[in-house]
């Protein structure tokens, strides 16, 4: 199981374009209301969450993912739900993920890039303390997955594939949405 969590103001495109290849390549992924049932994106698109943030079950999580955007970014770290998630996850050792903002607003605020490489959208590297940062699309570092911004999610969310699924499904889902270079 995916939770996709979103608050007022993320990036639509970092959060549903995971959605989307991780139910092409069979993932169960579920959209969570962190700000309510229906959550405005950044560009003014309104999406209809799966279940509310209090519904959520860790014990069935294999990853987390948190989309970029602003405020949405600040708005999943101002959250202690959020943050206690996270923390959870990281804590019994199960797949977080971030991209744009989130890699150095929520998860190097948090401290969990320590020694880590990880990439975010590009100007906000100094916010991943102790990470080492790297110029790509996506990276994965052990259980940490990290990406650049939009134009990286369909190379982030392929990345989550490999993660759960291994790359030759990745390989497969990037493949069947013409997503040539990736691999």
């Amino acid at each position: 199981m995916v939770y996709v969590l979103l608050a007022e103001g993320f990036e639509e495109v970092e959060a549903l374009t995971p959605v989307d290849l991780l139910r092409r390549a069979g993932v169960e992924t579920r959209l969570v209301g962190v700000t309510g049932a229906t959550v405005c994106g950044a560009r003014g698109i309104n999406v209809v969450t799966d279940l509310s943030m209090d519904e959520v079950d860790l014990a069935k999580a294999d990853m987390l993912v948190l989309p970029g955007g602003m405020p949405g970014t600040t708005n999943l770290y101002a959250d202690k739900r959020v943050t206690d998630a996270v923390r959870t996850m990281a804590d019994a050792g199960k797949y977080v993920a971030a991209i744009c903002a989130a890699p150095s607003i929520i998860l190097g605020g948090m401290g969990l890039l320590e020694g880590k490489k990880a990439t975010c959208y590009p100007g906000m590297e100094d916010g991943m303390t102790g990470a080492t940062p790297v110029k790509a699309n996506a990276v994965t570092d052990g259980k940490i997955i990290t990406g650049c911004g939009v134009g990286g999610a369909l190379d982030f969310a392929c990345e989550l594939i490999t993660a759960l699924c291994g790359k030759t499904k990745a390989d497969e889902i990037a493949e069947s949405v013409v997503h040539h270079v990736y691999g």
